[in-house]
């Protein structure tokens, strides 16, 4: 008996698939650039987002949700997607001052798409709030509507941009 449990058990242990860990999000220092750009992310203000992939020592990050939101919906990806993170405005200082640990998973968030404000990068932005009180609180004074990630139209983030419209700096 005890010679067939030895080999059941080794083939069991490489049966075994390997589960990623899902990495909690990164704060966000002086030195985290964006993803597309390459500029200091810290740098601009409005929402940030950063994704972990797989085989990555670390995520990437974006300026902008917007731009999070672009990379998200490509085809074309360096790795695996493990973590999306974005900022909670809803916790943020100010729009200048998003917030270094203020991070919650993006598909919990509440985006408000379509408000006419601009983010870091001057693009129009789509706004994450952890709470959907503070989401309609936004839209209340910048307008957009309420949506989760997975419903964000493609023209919201890979749309060309309009540089003639006139876009809010929210306070």
């Amino acid at each position: 008996m005890r010679t067939l449990l030895l080999p059941c058990l080794l083939l069991l242990a490489a049966c075994k698939e390997e589960v990623a860990e899902i990495p909690e999000p990164t704060p966000m220092t002086e030195t985290a650039l964006s993803y597309f750009c390459q500029m200091n992310v810290a740098e601009h203000g409005g929402p940030k987002g950063q994704i972990h992939l797989e085989g990555y020592p670390g995520p990437i990050f974006f300026a902008q949700v917007r731009d999070m939101v672009a990379y998200l919906k490509s085809p074309e990806r360096d790795a695996d997607i493990l973590a999306v993170y974005v900022s909670d405005m809803g916790a943020a200082t100010s729009w200048d001052s998003p917030g270094a640990e203020n991070w919650i998973a993006a598909d919990s968030a509440h985006y408000v798409v379509g408000a006419g404000v601009a983010g870091g990068m001057g693009a129009p932005e789509i706004v994450p709030f952890g709470q959907s009180a503070a989401a309609q609180s936004f839209m209340e004074q910048y307008g957009g509507a309420l949506m989760p990630l997975d419903t964000i139209p493609d023209d919201a983030a890979i749309g060309a941009v309009d540089l003639d419209q006139q876009l809010e700096q929210p306070s």
